[in-house]
């Protein structure tokens, strides 16, 4: 079972012919969300939705299976605790039970975070390995969530979704920290920059680069929210029967 073992026989290389099939499947995928959107709001889809949640804690079950089972997991690098994992917890949360708060929450971190993974993987694994469909599966899944809810459920980001998400980011910082301190972990980057070179090193020395980028964070939500908001003003989703005021806080 080599597709599930430490070994690897080819490294992952970005663009290469593998990638650029996932972001194929990722702007097909995501079209056909769009241009469905009528059809998928009916409540057959309930099915799906439950199906899919259930999916992504089998997946994320086995990596962490995989971990242990190779020798490689550890509390200071395997707990589900980068953005991109409690994006998938909160898409869990979301398709299972409807509930508005984990869309907000979720939104934007996939929208900018999940997007931008699926776009620049930091990935070791190629196909047909295990960790090269996991990753791509929950990145995928994660946004593709989002984009569900929002073109075909009619949720969307109110700007005091934005404000709930900084602070559920800045009440987890402490949290990661302290996890950090205790298991000897750079979760968030928290503790330094990532060792190899990456855009980190244009935000500035630490701790600065911490507050750089929760202002990014910031500017790119803002954005995004801001385009949302007048393309729902325009009337794209009349056909959902919501209005703008039921949507935004």
């Amino acid at each position: 079972m080599e597709w599930f073992s430490r070994s690897q026989s080819v490294q992952f290389n970005m663009f290469s012919v593998n990638h650029i099939a996932v972001l194929s499947i990722f702007v097909l995928v995501a079209a056909a969300i769009f241009l469905n959107r009528k059809k998928l709001n009916n409540q057959k889809w309930r099915r799906f939705e439950i199906g899919a949640a259930l999916s992504l804690i089998l997946v994320e079950g086995l990596n962490q299976v995989w971990m242990y089972l190779n020798g490689v997991w550890s509390f200071d690098r395997s707990l589900p605790l980068e953005l991109c994992n409690i994006a998938l917890i909160l898409c869990i949360f979301l398709l299972i039970t409807r509930r508005r708060i984990f869309y907000e929450l979720m939104f934007f971190i996939a929208v900018l975070g999940a997007t931008q993974a699926i776009i620049t993987p930091a990935l070791t694994y190629d196909f047909p390995h295990f960790r090269y469909f996991r990753f791509f599966y929950e990145h995928l899944m994660v946004v593709w969530a989002a984009l569900y809810f929002t073109w075909a459920k009619g949720y969307y980001p109110s700007f005091r979704s934005l404000w709930k998400l900084l602070i559920f980011i800045n009440l987890l910082v402490p949290v990661i920290f302290f996890v950090n301190n205790q298991a000897g972990g750079n979760y968030w980057f928290l503790r330094h920059k990532p060792k190899s070179p990456s855009l980190f090193d244009l935000l500035g020395p630490y701790p600065w680069y911490i507050f750089t980028l929760e202002c990014l964070l910031i500017a790119l939500s803002s954005i995004t929210w801001f385009v949302l908001r007048k393309w729902v003003k325009n009337g794209e989703h009349s056909h959902l029967n919501i209005s703008l005021t039921k949507q935004e806080d």
